[in-house]
């Protein structure tokens, strides 16, 4: 309980944000975004550029970033019957064979054919999860993508025609994902090398985000919900870096809450330098090991990425930081502006 607030109740995470709050386009330059600076100790709110963040970190802080790139996952296909199909890859699980959110999926069952022009996939199986497997006629599947697939991406955002380029992070290198790490959406190569110059050091984790990020939590009980799987890699540089940060009393900033996942997760089960899989679960109660500040955008109201805000900033304090941002005009979600909480 926290004001009298029960924080495993899903309506306290519920706020009302105003439609044309929700960025449509990035900023012409990636760094222009507003960054809200939240002062856990002081309960202080404070308001900057983000290419002020040099003067918010300190010499010795290790910024923690996620290299994962998004992959042009959505491909328009159609039947045989001609009908338009929409598939969504979701994560590759052989040679040639991916799960995929298919669309409309009602009809995409089990042997159903799929057509790119003269490319034929198949459906070779109906996953529980609604998910579908599809298998394509050859297994450089990624080559396919860049010829004919589209970047996914979030409902939110309608009729985009700008770069593709522009939901990439510029320091983006492993393809794998099929939504951005959005907090890193604000960098640019100028502003790492003057937090490099400031001596904050810079080390990166891969995780690949799955279309999970935007499933709804529906149990009234957080607690009932379950998270998504997602893949991620942890260099053993990285694992190092923040040994010796912890040691000398320097932060980690993590940016984004899927560093912030992968960084806690190794919290509780150990650094190892191999793929893993993590579906931890933060919201408020939740004991942080490793991650001493993070930089964020604007979540949804009711989603898990506002729960573990909550639980990283205290609840109290980030509702109040997000009446705020409403009250001052941010830009909310995936092109939006930004906060820290150090």
């Amino acid at each position: 309980m926290e004001g009298g607030m029960d924080l495993f109740d899903l309506k306290a995470y519920d706020y009302s944000l105003p439609p044309e709050l929700v960025a449509q386009t990035p900023l012409p330059q990636r760094d222009a975004s507003r960054l809200m600076v939240v002062d856990r100790a002081s309960r202080s709110i404070s308001h900057r550029a983000f290419a002020d963040l040099p003067e918010v970190l300190r010499d010795g802080d290790l910024l923690v970033l996620n290299d994962s790139r998004v992959i042009p996952a959505r491909l328009r296909a159609r039947r045989i019957s001609g009908g338009a199909v929409e598939v969504l890859l979701v994560e590759e699980v052989g040679p040639g064979l991916w799960s995929a959110m298919v669309r409309p999926g009602r009809r995409a069952r089990k042997g159903e054919r799929l057509y790119l022009d003269e490319v034929e996939i198949e459906v070779q199986e109906v996953l529980p999860d609604g998910l579908r497997v599809v298998r394509f006629p050859r297994e450089d599947v990624l080559s396919l993508l860049e010829e004919r697939g589209e970047v996914p991406l979030p409902p939110y955002i309608k009729d985009y025609g700008g770069p593709p380029d522009r939901y990439q992070t510029v320091y983006g290198r492993a393809l794998g994902s099929v939504a951005a790490p959005t907090a890193g959406l604000h960098f640019t190569e100028e502003l790492l090398d003057k937090l490099k110059a400031r001596g904050v050091l810079v080390r990166c984790v891969t995780l690949h985000v799955g279309p999970g990020t935007f499933r709804p939590v529906e149990s009234p009980d957080i607690r009932v919900h379950r998270m998504h799987r997602e893949r991620f890699f942890v260099p053993g540089e990285t694992a190092s870096a923040i040994e010796g940060v912890k040691a000398k009393g320097g932060r980690v900033v993590a940016v984004g809450t899927t560093v912030v996942r992968v960084l806690e997760h190794c919290g509780l089960f150990g650094f190892e330098e191999r793929w893993r899989e993590t579906d931890l679960f933060i919201y408020p109660g939740f004991e942080f090991k490793v991650v001493d500040a993070m930089i964020t955008n604007f979540h949804m109201p009711r989603s898990t990425l506002l729960m573990l805000v909550c639980a990283f900033g205290g609840y109290e304090l980030v509702m109040r930081a997000y009446a705020e941002a409403i009250s001052c005009r941010y830009r909310f979600l995936s092109f939006g502006d930004a906060m820290i909480l150090v």
